[in-house]
């Protein structure tokens, strides 16, 4: 397929001529550790009661928590050595939950403990077990709501878990179709989203004693989505794209089964979510995205204040990471496609003062940074894709050494913001290339579904359209261009090196998919519920059992001419490591070398700092070589 070449960077003059915002001077080449090692301190979370925050800080080569009261010095208050702690929250003004796998395996394990650091306990101490937060129950200081499949490794269960004693109750049992539960503003289960074969259900009940009742159903492709309760607890906020291309925000009444009043909406991109307010108990706003993320308000003060954050911070994208329950205290965020991100603690009762208690990455110079710029192009089936070019600085845009690196899922979006891959790469001289190919979510139901059953093949035809256009513009050197991605950027960096031999000079496979066949006999148990879905989006294994060996990079290795290097996770749940050891043993097996890195402490994409660092070197030597990059 051939794009229509009437392209644009929102206009090719656009991305040539725009005044940078700093002097476009060669960096100097940075360490690959400063793009790739732990931030200083990162994820503030405001205490209820906003006396106190708690922050990621690295320990011996790995975050974790660690409390301050505000003014005052920080304590450590855990102590891991094998993983990083990723993801945690405040339950009450004492006590802090935090999730931990192991080794990558994505079972984790909910965490409790004081805000001292005493009292740790394993809430869900079951191997083999998945577990996670639906409600931290804001006014009952002794429980939470724990989404967990113990009794059934596909199926989640709630229980209401004792965070000084352990003990837990089963609150809601599963019966065996439940993608998803969600509760009101009182911590009551209310809502269960029913998953079977391609319908998907809404079910709702008036309170916790009743029975669930079904109030709407639709094919999957048509989204009904709750997405929160009103402030009375009647009502349903929900996200639709029934009878319509892209998703819109509605009130539904559930006692009458019936959609209420369209709050918003937008013709060219789907509404991602809203904003809300517990304390008021009100709906401020809903969020999108364009080229970047976006906010629609429907409350004149939380409109007041973004405009004064954005005042404050021109320039850069500001956001609200956490507030107090009062929410007057918060922590804004700041950042940009150059800034990797600052955080600053700032109370609403004293408002010109921001101050600033983390630099995410104070090493990374945003002037050395490069400018991630949005640019589209039309396919010649008619199709409008989007994605971002990445120019190195202080060089001109002529046969630059270029990257295309395809999004995994497939069923996200790149989105505009610091990564620190694409600026390792641009420092390095070379161009990126993020193409959102169809079936990349948030452009609405009809561009998701043009790519259903096209995995490897229209797909791949809007990266090649990227690429060409690319080359044809004069800004890529058609000598040196490479594909990495990584899970579904991985099948693609294959596919890539398959279907145009010619095109690539080498490529990187990250943890991605080599054989369809057996990627949907090894899915994850928890992933059963949308195995329909995935029939229909992917293939069927028997019915489209042709296409499966078309599009299975494993049986075409012998196409493959280029150099490749391929990593893989040991403990990776969702693409196994047999589907990189396939890949390896089958271009192996004629003779042609593949350099592969595995790591045993590793899951889906390495998390451990030590293991970044090996596989960027790798990388880094690997491109050098390949696209003759200069040191």
């Amino acid at each position: 397929m051939k794009a229509t070449l009437a392209i644009a960077i929102a206009s090719t003059a656009v991305i040539m001529l725009a005044s940078p915002l700093f002097a476009e001077v060669k960096p100097p080449k940075l360490p690959l550790e400063d793009f790739f090692r732990l931030p200083t301190k990162t994820a503030y979370r405001i205490s209820p009661n906003g006396t106190h925050y708690a922050f990621l800080q690295p320990w011996n080569d790995r975050l974790n928590i660690h409390v301050a009261k505000i003014g005052e010095e920080a304590k450590r208050i855990t102590s891991s050595t094998e993983r990083d702690i990723r993801a945690y929250a405040w339950v009450n003004d004492d006590a802090l939950v935090y999730l931990q796998d192991k080794g990558g395996d994505e079972n984790y394990h909910v965490y409790v403990l004081m805000k001292d650091g005493s009292d740790v306990k394993d809430l869900t101490p079951f191997e083999g077990v998945r577990a996670g937060i639906l409600d931290d129950l804001e006014d009952d200081d002794d429980h939470i709501l724990v989404e967990m499949n113990r009794r059934n490794p596909q199926i989640f269960d709630v229980y209401k878990v004792n965070i000084h004693t352990g003990e837990m109750e089963m609150v809601a049992e599963n019966p065996g179709t439940i993608g998803g539960w969600m509760t009101d503003h009182d911590g009551n289960i209310r809502i269960a989203y029913a998953m079977e074969g391609l319908k998907r259900t809404i079910l709702y009940r008036d309170n916790q004693d009743d029975e669930f009742h079904p109030i709407f159903s639709t094919d999957f492709t048509d989204s009904v989505i709750p997405v929160g309760f009103s402030g009375d607890n009647r009502d349903l906020y929900v996200l639709s794209n029934l009878d319509r291309n892209t998703k819109a925000l509605y009130l539904f009444d559930p006692q009458e089964k019936a959609f209420g009043e369209m709050l918003y909406d937008r013709d060219d991109v789907d509404l991602s979510g809203i904003m809300w307010s517990r304390e008021r108990k009100k709906l401020l706003g809903a969020t999108y995205y364009t080229e970047k993320n976006q906010r629609h308000f429907f409350d004149d003060r939380t409109k007041e204040l973004f405009s004064r954050l954005e005042s404050r911070f021109p320039g850069y994208s500001v956001g609200i990471s956490s507030m107090s329950r009062d929410e007057r205290k918060m922590i804004v965020s700041v950042a940009s496609d150059r800034m990797p991100g600052k955080l600053y603690y700032h109370d609403l009762d004293q408002p010109e003062e921001f101050r600033l208690v983390a630099d995410l990455y104070p090493w990374i110079d945003e002037s050395y940074m490069a400018e991630m710029k949005p640019i589209s192009y039309v396919t010649d089936d008619g199709l409008t894709i989007h994605g971002y070019l990445t120019l190195p600085v202080g060089v001109p845009a002529k046969d630059l050494p270029v990257v295309v690196n395809p999004h995994g899922g497939p069923e996200v979006r790149d989105t505009w913001g610091y990564s620190p891959e694409v600026q390792f790469l641009a420092n390095r001289g070379v161009a990126v290339l993020q193409v959102n190919y169809r079936i990349s979510t948030g452009y609405g139901k009809d561009f998701w579904m043009a790519g259903f059953k096209q995995w490897g093949r229209k797909h791949q035809d809007d990266i090649t359209d990227g690429v060409k256009w690319l080359i044809e513009q004069g800004i890529g050197d058609p000598d040196r261009i490479a594909i990495y991605g990584a899970s579904y950027g991985g099948y693609a960096t294959l596919m890539g090196l398959i279907r145009t031999p010619d095109l690539y000079a080498c490529g990187i496979d990250y943890v991605g998919v080599a054989n369809l066949f057996t990627l949907l006999e090894s899915i994850p148990p928890y992933w059963e519920l949308a195995r329909q879905k995935m029939y229909e989006t992917i293939g069927h294994p028997e019915r489209d059992a042709e296409l499966f060996k078309e599009i299975s990079p494993v049986f075409h290795a012998d196409k493959i001419v280029a150099p490749l290097f391929i990593a893989q996770g040991a403990n990776d749940p969702r693409v196994k490591k047999a589907e990189s050891d396939q890949m390896v043993e089958a271009m192996r097996a004629r003779g042609i070398e593949v350099q592969y890195m595995v790591k045993d402490d590793e899951g889906h994409g390495f998390r451990n700092q030590e293991n970044r660092f090996d596989f960027y070197r790798a990388m880094e030597s690997f491109l050098t070589e390949h696209l003759k990059l200069k040191n």
